[in-house]
């Protein structure tokens, strides 16, 4: 069996793993280009994690910019702070930022 750990900076991003139903059946080479596979699809996880956060922070950009007017307007207060409180209940709640906001929204006439 080999073992990769797959990371760019200090968090891993997973593992990949390589097995064999014989002994001694990697050499030094397939070692080596282990590691060079192991880091090409660290970067191509990190690529797609990145491209995934992004599309979910334009999907909710509107939801969460609305929450953040109604914190704003409700608590006389600036839009970092608006937000800071969104993050906040986020991190208390242990939800999603956008599903936060989101329940602000929808239930912005019952507070």
């Amino acid at each position: 069996m080999l073992s990769y750990r797959l990371f760019l900076t200090d968090s891993t991003l997973g593992a990949l793993n390589l097995y064999s139903g014989r002994p001694d059946a990697f050499s030094d080479r397939t070692e080596q280009d282990g590691r060079v596979f192991a880091t090409h699809a660290a970067i191509a996880l990190a690529a797609a994690q990145q491209d995934a956060h992004l599309r979910a922070a334009v999907e909710h950009r509107d939801t969460i910019g609305m929450a953040k007017g109604i914190l704003m307007q409700r608590h006389d207060v600036d839009p970092v702070h608006a937000f800071r409180m969104l993050v906040d209940a986020s991190q208390h709640g242990n939800m999603k930022l956008h599903q936060v906001a989101t329940w602000l929204v929808e239930h912005r006439r019952d507070l």
